[in-house]
């Protein structure tokens, strides 16, 4: 079973990974469609709690970074 932290960062990057996805999808984006798809399936090829926040806090910022402006 997974310890609490790992479990609320699963929650909270899939969670906003579903939105980036959604959000490309209404808007026929790219790039938010394929960040969200890996904010949402990274959690489980990833060990470790600190290593988790860092991708996930990474892919968050490529996700603002990488906005249709």
């Amino acid at each position: 079973m997974p310890e609490p932290a790992s479990l609320f960062a699963m929650i909270l990057f899939g969670s906003i990974g579903m939105g980036a996805f959604v959000y490309g999808k209404s808007t026929s984006a790219f790039k938010p469609i394929i960040i969200g798809i890996l904010l949402m399936v990274y959690p489980y090829f990833v060990e470790g709690t600190t290593l988790m926040y860092g991708v996930g806090a990474v892919l968050c910022v490529a996700l603002f970074l990488m906005r249709e402006k």
